[in-house]
């Protein structure tokens, strides 16, 4: 039996897998650098809002399948977070609205999924399915993309406010209102998937599980990029 990797090599198995992430897509670059079209923004808006309101399943998906209730109390968080609050306090899925009506896009267009493209639907639902049928400790593995994403964030509200000038900082408010709860949210994940990964076997399926996130993640962008291309 192989023993299992150190705390620290094991972490640093998991950040290697950093540029795979999908800041490094060429339609993030084209983006950062104010390449895009409105067209293209607004396919972009209007399928990464398919993501963004499945997550919520995606994290309750976690919490039904996990046995430790430190982490499910933990995790409720995140669903509260998307979701928004009983007292009428916006959420992260809220906040993706205001950008997409930012974008040109209306509401009713964006709830009724008519822009999802089929590549994206397939990928963000095999995520969601993953978290749902997976153990519970690679399903919150899969979201340590969290530790990758709070630098991409910051450059992208200067980058978009720099190169869109109908965009207003207020209508990025889902990515300043996320870059210091992603920090937090990625060193806590990272600590729960360190703790209850404790054989070789869980660590490399935790690892195997950040690089398919990886995967579903390039592969909305790839869809995404090939529907903007279509006036």
């Amino acid at each position: 039996m192989i023993a299992p990797r150190t705390d620290d090599e094991f972490v640093a198995a998991l950040r290697g897998l950093s540029h795979r992430y999908w800041g490094t897509h060429p339609f993030h670059h084209r983006m950062h650098a104010g390449e895009l079209s409105e067209h293209e923004l607004r396919v972009w808006a209007a399928n990464r809002w398919y993501y963004q309101c499945m997550l919520p399943q995606k994290d309750a998906a976690i919490i039904s399948n996990c046995p430790v209730p430190e982490v499910r109390r933990l995790w409720l968080d995140r669903i509260v977070y998307h979701d928004g609050r009983a007292d009428g306090a916006d959420g992260g899925i809220e906040r993706w609205l205001r950008l997409c009506e930012a974008v040109g896009l209306d509401r009713q267009e964006v709830t009724d999924q008519r822009h999802v493209v089929p590549g994206v639907r397939f990928a963000v639902d095999a995520y969601v399915t993953f978290a749902r049928t997976r153990p519970w400790v690679e399903a919150v593995a899969s979201g340590l993309t969290e530790m990758f994403a709070g630098h991409l964030m910051k450059q992208r509200v200067t980058d978009m406010l720099a190169g869109y000038d109908w965009i207003r900082r207020e209508d990025l408010a889902y990515f300043t209102n996320r870059i210091d709860a992603v920090s937090g949210e990625g060193q806590s994940t990272l600590d729960i998937v360190v703790r209850y990964s404790e054989t070789r076997a869980q660590q490399d399926a935790a690892i195997a599980a950040l690089s398919f996130k990886c995967d579903v993640l390039w592969s909305m962008l790839d869809a995404i990029e090939r529907a903007g291309r279509k006036e």
